[in-house]
């Protein structure tokens, strides 16, 4: 196998790799999925093999005098790694996501390099045990999918009281808290603000035929996820 060869077959195999465990993000509707984790591992894979094989390609003589660190390389795509994976850490109306995708895209980056060096076996490995952790762990955890959203009413003195309300509510398992509430000027209309825990996929649909079905309800206003 020439040097070439090889070279693109430590790409290819952190590439793969990386897809992997983006595919399981994917599947779980994370920001940052399968392209994103298959290019951080591309890139990674990439660097290393410039760090392993910099000074081969630069066709030095014998008797040149050169002195390169490859290491420096893969150092600092460890440290620049961090940025990226700062950026799939999202504030999503009143809560923090995307902490495990940030730690998914740190391991793809050592996956990758891990590839990059030609280490096939512990790239393999490191992305047999990100998967398991991903997936076999996850019945550990006490997750909550639901995405919490602020949802603004405006309800006529005719409609039902603010405990009746939370109580239709929460009997559709949304999960409402008060927020906040005031009168209008004229003394005819309210608004109470609540903050709804809404299931995941159908949520926003079971919300909108709870309200409908109260005529007291003039108007909502669902505050975007993001």
């Amino acid at each position: 196998m020439s040097l070439d060869v090889e070279l693109v077959l430590r790409i290819l195999v952190g590439t793969a790799l990386g897809g992997v465990i983006g595919y399981e993000r994917d599947i779980h509707g994370r920001p940052a999925g399968l392209r994103t984790h298959a290019l951080v591992a591309l890139a990674s894979a990439t660097f290393m093999v410039i760090s392993t094989h910099l000074a081969y390609y630069q066709h030095y003589h014998a008797g040149d005098f050169t002195e390169i660190d490859g290491s420096r390389i893969a150092a600092s795509v460890v440290s620049g790694i961090g940025f990226l994976a700062g950026g799939a850490i999202l504030r999503t109306g009143f809560s923090i996501q995307g902490l495990t995708t940030a730690a998914g895209l740190w391991l793809v980056a050592a996956i990758g390099l891990c590839a990059g060096g030609g280490m096939y076996i512990e790239s393999v490995a490191a992305t047999v045990i990100g998967v398991a952790a991903l997936t076999l762990l996850r019945r550990f955890e006490d997750k909550d999918d639901r995405v919490r959203r602020r949802l603004v009413l405006t309800l006529t003195d005719a409609a039902l009281t603010t405990e009746r309300l939370i109580a239709k509510l929460a009997e559709r398992d949304l999960l409402p808290t008060v927020e906040g509430w005031n009168r209008e000027s004229t003394g005819s209309l309210r608004q109470l603000t609540l903050v709804v825990r809404l299931p995941m996929p159908d949520g926003e649909a079971i919300l909108v035929e709870a309200l409908e079905a109260e005529p007291g309800i003039t108007r909502m206003q669902l505050d975007p996820a993001s």
